[in-house]
């Protein structure tokens, strides 16, 4: 019974954390933490993404 419930807490984490995740994208939110001339992900063919 404790497992269950140890489970049920660590899915309702996971789920918050993705809902928050998708939240943000959708409000156009990055989730780049450092300049953008300084990630990878931030450029694509010349042009910022986010």
């Amino acid at each position: 019974m404790v497992d269950f419930v140890i489970l049920v807490g660590i899915m309702g984490a996971v789920s918050a954390i993705v809902w928050k995740k998708i939240k943000d994208m959708r409000a156009g939110k990055s989730s780049c933490g450092c300049g953008c001339s300084g990630c990878p992900g931030c450029k694509t063919e010349g042009q910022y993404h986010h």
